[in-house]
């Protein structure tokens, strides 16, 4: 049951980052990604916030972090992460935020978590199809 609770509290003061963060905001997202236009580059700081809490929790943690094995680059991994960025770059949200944001009810978080939810189980359909 702990752990139940640890999990719990850990995804509340995540989702409170990404609030806080403005990660939640698809606008600030877009104005990050638009490099070219009226660029926002103060997620920046966010990720460099991310990279250093990051680092100091490896430090402290004391077992050994398993390294991914596999370096094959192949058409489902490139097709997915372009999928992933086109979505972003259209909707200004990923997972985490996406999810974070439904806390608001706007009709375009629904849609988007809702979409992410039709995609993961026609992705799990068309793998066994494979």
């Amino acid at each position: 049951m702990s752990a139940l609770f640890s999990a719990l509290g850990a995804g509340f003061l995540f989702g409170i980052g990404l609030w806080v963060s403005g990660m939640a905001n698809p606008k600030k997202v877009l104005g990050f990604l638009d490099v070219a236009g009226n660029w926002d580059a103060s997620l920046l700081f966010v990720m460099g916030g991310a990279v250093a809490v990051t680092l100091v929790g490896f430090k402290i943690y004391k077992a050994k972090i398993p390294i991914p094995t596999l370096k094959d680059i192949d058409a489902p991994l490139v097709g997915g992460a372009a999928l992933f960025g086109i979505g972003w770059g259209i909707a200004g949200y990923c997972p985490g935020p996406a999810i974070t944001a439904l806390s608001t009810l706007s009709q375009e978080s629904v849609v988007f978590v809702a979409s992410m939810i039709v995609g993961g189980f026609a992705h799990r359909a068309l793998a066994k199809i494979r």
